[in-house]
């Protein structure tokens, strides 16, 4: 049974529950859809957090648009699967890194994917031939130490 894209899948991280779901959104430009972008929301299960992480298509940069399929973005040489829990967890601990992000910040906060995209796709891809599509899972790495995706104690 296939599951339901609409439905908010779970992922543990370092004790911390997440829920996270993988969209499709578009520009509106004279009521006329243009400028696709894929969207992976995720919130803690027991936060006040919320992070969306967008990819926008533009030159170098695919994102499905009828060609590729849901959750697929890349730059022609490398893509990332948004449907992985592997891929989730590894955009997640870089936005915790490089941009700050916090699990029990209050306001909503969103990040250009394309800012996580080559850390990411070189982690994910470590070790293949080559980046390509289709590519294993690897949420069974162990997290990185320095990365806590807890919130800090006051």
């Amino acid at each position: 049974m296939a599951r339901s894209e609409k439905k908010s899948r779970r992922l543990v991280v370092d004790g911390t529950t997440f829920l996270w779901k993988v969209g499709h959104r578009h520009e509106r430009v004279n009521g006329l859809a243009q400028g696709c972008r894929e969207v992976l929301a995720l919130h803690p299960l027991d936060g006040r957090g919320r992070l969306e992480i967008t990819f926008s298509g533009g030159p170098g940069r695919a994102v499905p648009d009828g060609l590729l399929p849901s959750g697929a973005v890349g730059t022609g040489g490398a893509y990332l699967n948004l449907h992985e829990p592997g891929t989730v967890r590894a955009l997640l601990e870089e936005a915790v890194t490089t941009h700050g992000w916090c699990t029990d910040d209050a306001a909503p906060r969103c990040i250009d994917g394309w800012t996580l995209f080559d850390v990411v796709s070189a982690r994910r891809h470590e070790g293949d031939a080559g980046p390509q599509r289709g590519a294993t899972d690897r949420s069974d790495r162990p997290a990185d130490p320095a990365v806590s995706l807890r919130a800090p104690q006051v």
